[in-house]
């Protein structure tokens, strides 16, 4: 993921915590916030220690990133997102957290409609 489609400052999760929606599913938490100023969306990714050691945590954190990064441009830009996960999802294998991850953002209608085709 490239920096600036990043979520990193305290005062930015904040903002995305009190201001924003949320749609959740067993697995995964989504908030979201739109920001008209953003040219792009920009992700944040938080997993607890409820959910395992670091060793599992990072596993996690890195697999949603590249999920998103593979898929960005299906996601809905001018949005601040955020995706908590769970502790179920420390169990999870590759398609199963990436099957999951799309199904909460399609829960939240955040996929990009397509543009259609002009002749």
């Amino acid at each position: 993921m490239e920096k600036s489609y990043r979520l990193a400052k305290r005062e930015d999760f904040n903002k995305v915590y009190r201001y924003g929606k949320s749609m959740a599913n067993h697995q995964f938490v989504l908030y979201y916030l739109p920001k008209a100023q953003l040219e792009h969306f920009r992700l944040g990714v938080s997993v607890s220690k409820k959910v395992g050691n670091a060793v599992v945590r990072n596993r996690i954190r890195r697999i949603i990133k590249e999920i998103i990064r593979l898929n960005k441009e299906s996601m809905t830009p001018h949005y601040d997102y955020i995706i908590l996960a769970r502790k179920p999802a420390a169990e999870m294998d590759y398609a199963e957290m990436e099957k999951s991850i799309w199904h909460v953002i399609r829960k939240a209608s955040l996929i990009k409609k397509k543009e259609p085709i002009k002749k």
